[in-house]
């Protein structure tokens, strides 16, 4: 077996162990990475719906009720809830992995209301605070997912509609009726907005980034081993060959051959030069034998 081609093997097996233990070590991090970064989308997703929600608050509910307060009809556009959870549906086309709810422990509309794990977050943040924000992992019917949550607290202008039936909008009342939604006080902590994401999500991208890498430091190993080829080839297999094909001459009885030129210091050159020695003393002993 040639030098090179055993040289190479050696080489592809160093690189390929080494490239395992980069995929091992790598997996475990580009995943803690990738959750970190679907928590971050969620959390500017959040951010948004919530930006949303206080818009509507300030913005456009004061103008529709004052337009709608001699009507009857009511208008969900008024409510900042429904703003953001539309918010968010647009949001989806984008992001179709991710869901969003603002669940309440009493909402107006039941749709709102929040199951028994989105109640456990909720309490979680009634019974602490100051806490803003809480990150789970549930097993959901589809899967193991990861859960971002943030307590949504009633302001001033939630009580308008929340704090009695007597004190809301006769549309709403008419709407939703006066069994639900109530009884809301300033500060309290009524829902939570909650945002699901499948761990597959984060899991694809870490995968799909593992695989990058891979696919690069392959490329980075065969341009290595390519060039440490080139570079064995002229520094060492060119220089052995030309001795190998000396000696080869030699063996034949060209005796009277020229000396090949030593350039350099490396170990090759000193094979040449005791290569040269041995030449050397051969022909003189030839010499002398037929002398």
């Amino acid at each position: 077996m040639k030098l090179l081609v055993k040289f190479n093997i050696l080489l592809i097996v160093v690189f390929g162990l080494g490239l395992s233990l980069i995929a091992y070590q790598a997996r475990s991090f580009l995943q803690e990475q990738a959750q970190a970064e679907v928590l971050r989308q969620a959390g500017l997703m959040a951010a948004s719906a919530f930006a949303t929600r206080n818009y509507t608050e300030h913005y456009i509910t004061p103008v529709i009720e004052k337009t709608t307060e001699h009507t009857t009809t009511f208008l969900p556009q008024a409510i900042p809830f429904f703003a953001s959870t539309t918010t968010f549906d647009q949001i989806r086309q984008t992001y179709p992995d991710y869901t969003y709810k603002e669940a309440a422990l009493n909402p107006t509309n039941l749709r709102d209301r929040a199951t028994d794990w989105e109640a456990d977050m909720i309490n979680f943040f009634r019974n602490s605070p100051k806490q803003t924000e809480l990150v789970r992992l549930r097993e959901a019917a589809t899967g193991p997912t990861l859960t971002l949550a943030h307590p949504i607290k009633a302001e001033s202008g939630c009580l308008q509609c929340h704090s009695s039936p007597g004190a809301a909008p006769k549309a709403l009342i008419r709407h939703y009726g006066s069994q639900n939604g109530f009884g809301w006080n300033l500060d309290e902590v009524v829902g939570a907005q909650i945002i699901s994401i499948p761990t597959s999500v984060p899991i694809k991208m870490a995968q799909q980034g593992l695989m990058r890498l891979l696919i690069n430091l392959s490329v980075i190993f065969l341009a290595a081993i390519l060039l440490i080829d080139i570079g064995l080839y002229f520094v060492v297999i060119r220089r052995l060959a030309k001795i190998s094909h000396y000696a080869d001459r030699i063996s034949q009885g060209e005796m009277d051959l020229e000396q090949l030129p030593v350039r350099g210091s490396d170990e090759v050159a000193e094979v040449t030069r005791s290569f040269h020695r041995m030449h050397t003393s051969l022909k003189k002993a030839l010499d002398l034998l037929n002398g």
